[in-house]
């Protein structure tokens, strides 16, 4: 979708500075959007300050789309990965060189 949404705009936005979570994506306001991120999946102690701290700099409405996002992909993979539902193979031939490029492919064994 990012990707999408980037050509849609003229941006090419880096996908590795968001997976890697070490910035250079070109999102805006991007260190504290993954702030908010990691500590809605991984460190929710640190939720009510990401909230807070995003909804400071970017508003309301956009920490409200941002907590929707998260939402949505958390529970996307959490149905695919309990359900055992593979990658289909045109999409894996689609997406194989950024899922090498990216490491996205180790995520689901770094889980196991």
């Amino acid at each position: 979708m990012l990707r999408a949404s980037g050509r849609h705009y003229g941006t090419d936005f880096g996908l590795k500075g968001i997976v890697q979570g070490n910035g250079g994506s070109g999102v805006g306001h991007e260190a504290r959007l993954l702030a908010f991120a990691d500590a809605a999946i991984v460190d929710p102690a640190n939720l009510g300050k990401a909230r807070a701290e995003l909804t400071r700099i970017s508003g309301e409405k956009a920490m409200i789309d941002a907590a929707a996002v998260i939402a949505g992909f958390d529970a996307i993979t959490r149905v695919a990965d309990g359900s055992g539902v593979p990658l289909e193979q045109p999409k894996a031939v689609a997406t194989s060189d950024w899922r090498i490029e990216l490491g996205i492919d180790a995520f689901w064994a770094a889980k196991v």
